[in-house]
Protein backbone atom coordinates (compact mmCIF):
# COMPACT_ATOMS: atom_id res chain seq x y z
CA UNK A 1 0.00 0.00 0.00
CA UNK A 2 1.37 3.36 -1.00
CA UNK A 3 1.35 6.15 1.27
CA UNK A 4 -0.95 9.40 0.45
CA UNK A 5 -0.05 11.72 -1.92
CA UNK A 6 2.98 9.41 -3.07
CA UNK A 7 3.63 8.96 -6.94
CA UNK A 8 3.97 5.18 -7.16
CA UNK A 9 3.22 4.68 -11.04
CA UNK A 10 6.15 3.15 -12.58
CA UNK A 11 8.44 4.34 -15.09
CA UNK A 12 10.23 2.65 -18.19
CA UNK A 13 13.87 2.30 -18.58
CA UNK A 14 15.34 3.20 -22.32
CA UNK A 15 16.39 -0.11 -23.42
CA UNK A 16 20.00 0.63 -23.91
CA UNK A 17 20.32 1.75 -20.35
CA UNK A 18 18.12 -1.43 -19.23
CA UNK A 19 21.04 -3.76 -20.94
CA UNK A 20 24.02 -1.60 -19.37
CA UNK A 21 22.36 -2.27 -16.26
CA UNK A 22 21.79 -5.96 -16.51
CA UNK A 23 25.53 -6.62 -18.01
CA UNK A 24 26.98 -3.94 -14.76
CA UNK A 25 24.96 -5.88 -12.17
CA UNK A 26 26.22 -9.21 -13.08
CA UNK A 27 29.46 -7.48 -13.34
CA UNK A 28 29.14 -6.13 -9.31
CA UNK A 29 27.98 -9.79 -8.49
CA UNK A 30 24.47 -8.74 -8.08
CA UNK A 31 23.36 -12.49 -10.15
CA UNK A 32 20.11 -12.51 -9.41
CA UNK A 33 18.90 -9.06 -10.03
CA UNK A 34 20.86 -8.72 -13.17
CA UNK A 35 18.61 -12.13 -14.05
CA UNK A 36 15.37 -10.62 -12.55
CA UNK A 37 15.79 -7.49 -14.32
CA UNK A 38 16.43 -9.52 -17.54
CA UNK A 39 13.66 -11.68 -17.08
CA UNK A 40 11.28 -9.17 -16.68
CA UNK A 41 12.22 -7.14 -19.58
CA UNK A 42 12.54 -9.74 -21.70
CA UNK A 43 9.38 -11.80 -21.13
CA UNK A 44 7.73 -8.78 -19.81
CA UNK A 45 5.51 -10.94 -17.76
CA UNK A 46 4.04 -9.83 -13.92
CA UNK A 47 6.57 -9.99 -10.50
CA UNK A 48 3.95 -12.67 -9.72
CA UNK A 49 4.86 -14.93 -12.34
CA UNK A 50 8.33 -13.87 -12.25
CA UNK A 51 8.88 -15.17 -8.57
CA UNK A 52 7.27 -18.26 -9.87
CA UNK A 53 9.61 -19.27 -11.80
CA UNK A 54 12.10 -22.47 -11.16
CA UNK A 55 15.40 -23.34 -12.89
CA UNK A 56 13.95 -26.04 -14.42
CA UNK A 57 11.35 -23.72 -16.17
CA UNK A 58 14.26 -21.48 -17.89
CA UNK A 59 17.08 -23.29 -18.09
CA UNK A 60 18.46 -24.97 -20.93
CA UNK A 61 15.48 -24.61 -22.91
CA UNK A 62 14.08 -22.11 -25.93
CA UNK A 63 10.32 -21.89 -24.77
CA UNK A 64 9.10 -20.91 -21.20
CA UNK A 65 5.44 -22.14 -20.77
CA UNK A 66 3.66 -20.67 -18.37
CA UNK A 67 0.30 -19.95 -16.60
CA UNK A 68 -0.72 -16.69 -15.60
CA UNK A 69 -1.64 -16.12 -11.83
CA UNK A 70 -3.26 -13.33 -12.13
CA UNK A 71 -5.19 -14.13 -15.71
CA UNK A 72 -5.47 -17.83 -15.45
CA UNK A 73 -3.78 -17.24 -19.61
CA UNK A 74 -1.44 -19.35 -20.97
CA UNK A 75 1.73 -17.98 -22.45
CA UNK A 76 4.47 -19.09 -24.13
CA UNK A 77 7.54 -16.78 -24.54
CA UNK A 78 10.48 -17.90 -26.65
CA UNK A 79 13.73 -17.27 -24.88
CA UNK A 80 16.03 -16.04 -27.72
CA UNK A 81 20.49 -17.16 -27.38
CA UNK A 82 21.21 -13.78 -25.61
CA UNK A 83 19.20 -14.14 -22.74
CA UNK A 84 19.23 -18.40 -22.64
CA UNK A 85 23.53 -17.37 -22.54
CA UNK A 86 22.75 -15.38 -19.58
CA UNK A 87 20.29 -17.43 -17.69
CA UNK A 88 23.51 -20.23 -17.57
CA UNK A 89 26.10 -17.61 -16.75
CA UNK A 90 23.44 -16.32 -13.76
CA UNK A 91 23.04 -20.36 -12.65
CA UNK A 92 26.93 -21.11 -12.75
CA UNK A 93 27.37 -18.39 -10.70
CA UNK A 94 23.75 -18.79 -8.09
CA UNK A 95 25.05 -22.80 -8.03
CA UNK A 96 21.23 -23.52 -6.72
CA UNK A 97 21.18 -26.91 -5.20
CA UNK A 98 18.22 -28.38 -7.16
CA UNK A 99 16.99 -27.21 -10.63
CA UNK A 100 13.32 -27.15 -9.09
CA UNK A 101 14.55 -24.62 -6.61
CA UNK A 102 12.86 -21.20 -7.27
CA UNK A 103 15.19 -18.77 -8.92
CA UNK A 104 14.93 -15.58 -6.99
CA UNK A 105 15.31 -16.94 -3.02
CA UNK A 106 17.09 -14.62 0.08
CA UNK A 107 20.08 -16.44 1.45
CA UNK A 108 17.16 -17.51 3.69
CA UNK A 109 16.08 -19.67 0.67
CA UNK A 110 12.35 -18.14 0.82
CA UNK A 111 11.63 -16.62 -2.17
CA UNK A 112 12.10 -12.60 -2.13
CA UNK A 113 8.91 -10.49 -1.67
CA UNK A 114 7.91 -7.73 -3.95
CA UNK A 115 8.43 -4.90 -1.16
CA UNK A 116 12.07 -6.21 -0.74
CA UNK A 117 12.68 -5.96 -4.47
CA UNK A 118 11.16 -2.83 -4.50
CA UNK A 119 13.59 -1.29 -1.69
CA UNK A 120 16.37 -3.08 -3.73
CA UNK A 121 15.74 -1.06 -6.94
CA UNK A 122 15.39 2.07 -5.33
CA UNK A 123 18.95 1.39 -4.12
CA UNK A 124 19.87 0.15 -7.76
CA UNK A 125 18.43 3.27 -9.08
CA UNK A 126 20.87 5.73 -6.51
CA UNK A 127 23.52 2.86 -6.93
CA UNK A 128 23.82 2.76 -11.08
CA UNK A 129 22.75 6.76 -11.25
CA UNK A 130 19.23 5.22 -13.34
CA UNK A 131 17.85 8.06 -15.53
CA UNK A 132 14.29 6.95 -14.49
CA UNK A 133 11.92 8.56 -12.26
CA UNK A 134 10.36 5.97 -10.42
CA UNK A 135 11.69 2.33 -10.52
CA UNK A 136 9.54 -0.62 -9.64
CA UNK A 137 8.89 -4.20 -10.04
CA UNK A 138 6.44 -2.76 -12.79
CA UNK A 139 8.88 -0.74 -15.12
CA UNK A 140 10.52 -4.24 -16.16
CA UNK A 141 7.13 -5.05 -17.55
CA UNK A 142 6.74 -1.50 -19.10
CA UNK A 143 10.41 -1.70 -20.19
CA UNK A 144 9.54 -4.47 -22.78
CA UNK A 145 6.16 -3.25 -23.76
CA UNK A 146 8.51 0.01 -24.66
CA UNK A 147 10.93 -1.63 -26.14
CA UNK A 148 8.35 -3.94 -28.56
CA UNK A 149 6.82 -0.70 -29.57
CA UNK A 150 10.06 1.16 -30.51
CA UNK A 151 11.13 -1.85 -32.30
CA UNK A 152 7.61 -2.16 -34.24
CA UNK A 153 8.55 0.70 -36.90
CA UNK A 154 5.70 0.88 -39.39
CA UNK A 155 3.56 -1.88 -37.56
CA UNK A 156 3.35 0.33 -34.45
CA UNK A 157 -0.23 0.44 -34.00
CA UNK A 158 -0.34 -3.50 -34.41
CA UNK A 159 2.24 -3.83 -31.69
CA UNK A 160 -0.09 -1.43 -29.64
CA UNK A 161 -3.11 -4.00 -30.32
CA UNK A 162 -0.88 -7.12 -29.65
CA UNK A 163 0.32 -5.00 -26.28
CA UNK A 164 -2.95 -4.52 -25.39
CA UNK A 165 -3.95 -7.76 -25.38
CA UNK A 166 -0.70 -8.89 -23.50
CA UNK A 167 -1.54 -6.60 -20.95
CA UNK A 168 -4.96 -7.58 -20.35
CA UNK A 169 -5.86 -3.84 -21.17
CA UNK A 170 -9.45 -2.78 -21.86
CA UNK A 171 -8.10 -1.01 -24.92
CA UNK A 172 -5.70 0.67 -26.69
CA UNK A 173 -5.81 4.29 -24.83
CA UNK A 174 -5.17 2.09 -21.56
CA UNK A 175 -2.06 0.54 -23.31
CA UNK A 176 -0.98 3.60 -24.96
CA UNK A 177 -0.71 5.69 -21.43
CA UNK A 178 0.50 2.76 -19.64
CA UNK A 179 3.89 3.09 -21.88
CA UNK A 180 3.92 6.48 -21.41
CA UNK A 181 3.54 7.39 -25.30
CA UNK A 182 3.51 11.59 -25.63
CA UNK A 183 1.54 12.77 -28.41
CA UNK A 184 4.32 13.50 -30.93
CA UNK A 185 5.11 9.47 -30.54
CA UNK A 186 1.79 9.19 -31.39
CA UNK A 187 1.85 11.25 -34.82
CA UNK A 188 5.27 10.12 -35.36
CA UNK A 189 3.62 6.28 -35.03
CA UNK A 190 0.96 7.47 -37.55
CA UNK A 191 2.90 9.20 -39.75
CA UNK A 192 5.18 5.57 -40.73
CA UNK A 193 1.81 4.57 -41.35
CA UNK A 194 0.41 6.60 -43.64
CA UNK A 195 0.71 5.89 -47.53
Amino acid sequence: MSLKFQNTTADYLEWDSNILLISKLFQDQNYKFSLLIALGSFFGIRISDLLNLKWEDILNTEILSLIEKKTKKQRTIKINEQLKKHILACYKEIKPKLTNDYVFTSQKGSVYSVQRINVVFKEIKVNYNLKIKNFSTHSMRKTFGRQVYNNAGSNAELALVKLSELFNHSDIRTTRKYLGLRSEELMEAYDLLSF
